[in-house]
């Protein structure tokens, strides 16, 4: 053989083997990649991130790479939600929830249309006379899409996560009874919605025999003491509640009263406006919580640590604090010894008037 031709010989061996090198490190980098890529968010689980609207709410669920959003702040927290929308790769929404339609729950939606597009939007009504309604109403129809009003009972998927619609159960006048109040099951665990529902509306829910219990509750009307009474508290039995409120807010929430029902009920309490942005993520058997700031905070105080009990009148059946003027004045034989408030409530008694219990 010529050397010219040896030559030929072995600069094709070096071509070969540099190919055949080149696609080993393409495999390698290639499989590398793979294996550590991240995983999508809601992959394997279910995520609810309560997102921080200050005296709003908003909600972004997340199961197997489906998204639901249930409400979406006032209209100024448009840019927060678009935001927070896209940092997640929510593109694709298969459900919107708008509670009811007052401006703290609807008002950022027409943030979330802009960046994402929506299969189906579940609302109270289809009209409603404000400018964050009509905006509303004119971004999904600016994706072909219109209002769906559901009906308790209606039932649909979200990944591997089930939602049941189970209010609101009469026809209301007063706007914040009018809301959607759903439940998502996942596994074991399970997350109640109620948006800014009244104690008089969830009194009919509870007639109508659904079933609210929930590992993790969404406190109603950002914490106000005219949601979340001891009857409803009582029968969805919470292991966590989550109020979404704003810092300094001009309307008091959350209120001492609501705040003590949580006490009673032995509820842990995450809020917004002391944790930011509050991650609730389950596997389907436990609930773990991921909060933005301040993870330790204490959130429901009770301001002193001593065991605090309550006097009850048998003949009255009202109930006062130990140091009240009237429980002093209560004959022996009448007297009750309640170990929470909750207690006292639960057999009929009413606070005092005087000592406000």
């Amino acid at each position: 053989m010529s050397r010219k031709r040896q030559k030929q010989q072995s600069g094709w061996v070096l071509v070969f083997l540099f190919i055949m090198l080149f696609l080993a490190v393409a495999y390698v980098l290639f499989n590398r990649q793979e294996q550590s890529a991240p995983v999508p968010a809601g992959e394997g689980g279910l995520e609810v991130h309560f997102i921080d609207v200050g005296q709003a709410d908003a909600a972004l669920v997340i199961c197997d790479g489906h998204y639901m959003l249930i409400d979406g702040g006032n209209a100024e927290d448009s840019d927060l939600v678009y935001a927070y929308l896209e940092r997640h790769g929510a593109n694709h929404l298969d459900y919107m929830v708008a509670s009811h339609a007052h401006e703290d729950h609807i008002g950022g939606l027409s943030g979330a249309l802009n960046y994402a597009k929506v299969d189906t939007a579940l609302c109270p009504v289809t009209e409603y006379n404000s400018k964050v309604f009509q905006n509303l109403v004119k971004y999904l129809e600016g994706q072909g899409k219109s209002l769906t009003v559901p009906e308790p009972g209606d039932r649909f998927e979200l990944g591997s996560a089930q939602v049941e619609i189970l209010g609101p159960v009469q026809e209301y006048d007063d706007t914040n009874d009018t809301s959607i109040v759903l439940r998502i099951d996942y596994g074991e665990t399970s997350f109640l919605f109620t948006g800014d529902m009244e104690t008089g509306a969830e009194g009919d829910l509870l007639d109508s025999g659904a079933d609210v219990r929930a590992t993790v509750l969404k406190a109603g009307h950002h914490g106000s003491d005219t949601s979340t009474g001891y009857r409803f508290l009582r029968e969805v039995s919470p292991r966590y509640t989550v109020i979404s409120v704003g810092e300094g807010n001009k309307y008091g929430h959350p209120s001492d009263e609501v705040l003590s029902r949580f006490r009673d009920a032995g509820t842990e309490v995450y809020r917004t406006d002391m944790q930011g942005h509050i991650i609730a993520e389950s596997d389907g058997k436990t609930v773990t919580f991921r909060t933005e700031k301040e993870a330790d905070t204490a959130t429901n105080p009770t301001g002193n640590s001593t065991l605090q009990t309550y006097i009850g009148n048998a003949s009255s059946k009202k109930f006062h604090l130990p140091d009240c003027t009237s429980a002093k004045n209560i004959q022996e034989d009448k007297q009750v010894v309640f170990y929470s408030r909750l207690q006292a409530v639960l057999e009929d008694y009413e606070p005092c008037g005087r000592c406000k219990p």
